[in-house]
Order: structure tokens, then C-alpha cells, then sequence
């Protein structure tokens, strides 16, 4: 794996025998951390069908038109798509004109970056560009077009956003990242009380370098998932596509892990055009031993859009309500620099303008509502 210059540590990819107990540390006494599956957070089946709206409507509930007025458009911004790639043909198709900086691309696979089968990907960079048209495009296709890719694959290509964010002379004006992937299922990881075990660890190296991103004025976003009913009401642990745990025995567990629920990044889930949480998307709280309170914020799905999953199909799922999220912090990004508010201080702006049905305080559901980026902006004097 690669590393950022300068580094004291480095993550070498390996494989152990699954017949093999598990050691925490080999005899040189390097760690061993898990390198699980990871996958997109595909919605399931039927919630894919009829969109339950445009994109025309999302636009007007965001205030999408309003800041643009206040020219919150993200020029100058970067939004990273951490997925399958991006297919900027198709995009221009749906009337989107998007830009891309190549130079910056981190590609496991040796595709021209825009030029990625349409997918999951091209859906991402859709919805991120609702409210930030003017961004520029990141590709970073760390999931294959199909199956799972590992966390590790994730790992390499954030080591190599730190590197361009460490460079003595910066290129981006504000760097969004946005991630609509994680883990299925906490079986997909090495066993509860193993020490590199990653959905509940802190210390888990992928956890860490989302922190270290973070701290360099990165404002990251990742999709809270899209495993159905969450504990709260009484249901089997999803895999993320809507199949219940085999192994759960009428057992509830937290759907949120892993960097989905670290303390530095917006935690996304999914609403509906009405304000309310969509039923395949996950529930808080997140996993003991990341952050409780997740998600953060809701973001509208369900909507006819990138249509990259076939023609008259929903951009559907927190996989969708993530970048439009994304979109909404590049917009306001446009002109407010990290150096005048912080990522987490950014999350707390937008928590407080959020709209929400009942009381001001954190909800399972819905996080602290659903985001309302033209609020935080007229209250910011944007």
C-alpha cells in the first residue's frame, strides 16, 4: 500500500488462512487490522422503482435557487466521489456538464477517469452537483462495477487525498469528500474484542486517516446505509441490501459502523420529498465505540435523477441523499473557508438549521433533521 511521503507507517496488504486464529500482532510486532468488504449501499428493489419526485423539486426544498442567488454555486470547490467511477458522457446526457481534475484521481483500475461504466458512481456525482453545479469533480473509483471492493482499496486512495492536502502549496479552495459505501454486515469484519477490528475501533487505520483528512479542513461525508428497519423497532441487523442477519435470532444491533459513524464526518441518512425518513434507510444510534448520535443530518432521495440505474429509475437509498448532501456543504464552501469555520463546527450549523417534525434534540431517525443549507446560509451572512 502506498503512503503518504514522509510517513512512520505503512499498511502492507495480506492474507491469513480463515482456519487460522487470529494473532494481534505478528512476531516483528507489526499490528494486524482487518481488511473487510466493503460495498456500495445499493437501496433495495422496490424502493429503486416509481421516484417519489424530481430533481426540480429537490432543488426548490433546498433552496437550491436562493443560493445561487447568494452565488453559492462551488465554484472554486472539489467534491470528491469515493465509489465505482464516474461517467461524465452519461452525465451530459441528463443536461449535467460536469468537470473533472484528472490529476488528482487515485484509479485502482486501469480506466480513463469520466469514463467509467454507468453506475453507482455516476449517480454520486449527480446528486452532488444539485446544489454545487459549479464544482469540480473528483474521481476516485475505489468499488469495482460490481461486487464488493476491500477497505483497504479505500485506505490507499485516502492517503492519497491527504498527500494532495498536505502539499506545501494548496490546490483545492475547500475539498469535499463524499463516500456512499461501508460495510453489510459487522460479520464481514474480525470478531468482536479483536484489537484490529475496524467497525467499533477508533484506532483502526482507515479510522484514523478519515481524522487526519479531517483536521486538514476536509469536510467528509459518508452514507449512514441503507439496512432497513434499525434497532429501534425490534428488527433483524440488515446486510444493506434489505436481507435480514441469519445468524440474528430476533437480536438488534446498531446499522451504523465503521467511519459511517466516526466523529468527523456527516453521517447521512435518507428522507423523502415530505421530510420523512425513507423505509430502507438505516437507524441511529451508531455502533458502541464510534459515535452514538449518528446520523448527523437526512438528505432527500428517491428522486428522479442521474437515472444511472436504468431509464425512469430512482436515484435511490442513502447512497443517493449523501452526495446531494454533499453538494449542499460544497455550495456553502463557496465562500466559506474551513479557516473561518471547521468541518465540525460546519456539522453544527447545519444540525441547528435543520428541519425537524419534532423537538430540537437528536432522533434516531432522522439525525437532527433534514439538511437546509439556504438557512445556514442566510444565518451565516453568506
Amino acid at each position: 500500500m502506498s503512503s503518504p511521503d514522509g510517513a512512520t507507517h505503512y499498511a502492507v496488504r495480506a492474507t491469513i488462512d480463515a482456519d487460522a486464529e487470529l494473532p494481534a500482532l505478528t512476531t516483528e510486532g507489526a499490528a494486524i487490522f482487518s481488511d473487510p468488504p466493503i460495498a456500495h449501499f445499493t437501496a433495495p428493489a422496490g424502493a429503486a422503482g416509481v421516484p417519489g419526485g424530481t430533481r426540480a423539486e429537490v432543488e426548490q426544498r433546498l433552496g437550491v435557487p436562493g443560493l445561487a442567488a447568494r452565488r453559492l454555486d462551488g465554484a472554486g470547490v472539489t467534491i470528491a466521489v469515493v465509489d465505482a467511477g464516474i461517467n461524465l458522457a452519461h452525465l451530459a446526457s441528463r443536461g449535467v456538464a460536469a468537470s473533472l481534475d484528472a490529476a488528482v484521481t487515485w484509479p485502482p483500475r486501469p480506466v480513463e477517469s469520466g469514463q467509467h461504466p454507468v453506475g453507482t458512481g455516476t449517480m454520486c456525482a449527480y446528486g452532488a452537483l444539485i446544489a454545487a453545479p459549479r464544482a469540480t469533480l473528483l474521481d476516485v473509483p475505489v468499488l469495482p462495477a460490481t461486487g464488493p471492493g476491500f477497505l483497504s482499496d479505500a485506505l490507499q486512495a485516502y492517503a492519497h487525498l491527504l498527500t494532495a492536502v498536505q502539499a506545501d502549496k494548496p490546490r483545492f479552495k475547500a475539498l469535499i469528500v463524499t463516500n456512499s459505501w461501508g460495510l453489510g454486515h459487522e460479520s464481514w469484519d474480525f470478531p468482536a474484542g479483536h484489537p484490529g477490528r475496524y467497525v467499533d475501533n477508533p484506532g483502526h487505520p482507515f479510522n484514523r486517516i478519515v481524522g487526519a483528512l479531517s483536521r486538514y479542513g476536509v469536510d467528509i461525508l459518508f452514507a449512514a446505509g441503507n439496512g432497513g428497519q434499525g434497532p429501534h423497532q425490534g428488527s433483524h441487523r440488515g446486510y444493506g441490501d434489505g436481507r435480514p442477519d441469519p445468524r440474528g435470532q430476533g437480536r438488534t444491533q446498531p446499522t451504523i459502523m465503521g467511519a459511517n459513524a466516526h466523529p468527523d464526518v456527516i453521517t447521512v441518512t435518507g428522507a423523502t420529498l415530505r421530510g420523512r425518513r425513507t423505509d430502507d434507510a438505516s437507524q441511529g444510534p451508531g455502533i458502541p465505540g464510534m459515535v452514538y448520535a449518528k446520523p448527523d443530518l437526512a438528505s432527500y432521495t428517491d428522486f428522479l435523477g442521474s437515472e444511472a440505474g436504468g431509464s425512469g429509475k430512482a436515484d435511490a437509498g442513502t447512497s443517493a441523499a449523501c452526495p446531494v448532501a454533499a453538494g449542499c456543504v460544497a455550495a456553502l464552501r463557496t465562500r466559506l473557508p474551513h479557516a473561518a469555520l471547521n468541518p465540525r463546527d460546519l456539522t453544527v450549523a447545519l444540525q441547528a438549521d435543520a428541519r425537524r417534525r419534532g423537538p430540537s434534540s437528536w432522533h434516531h431517525s432522522l439525525g437532527y433533521g433534514v439538511m437546509a443549507p439556504l438557512r445556514t446560509a442566510m444565518r451565516l451572512g453568506l
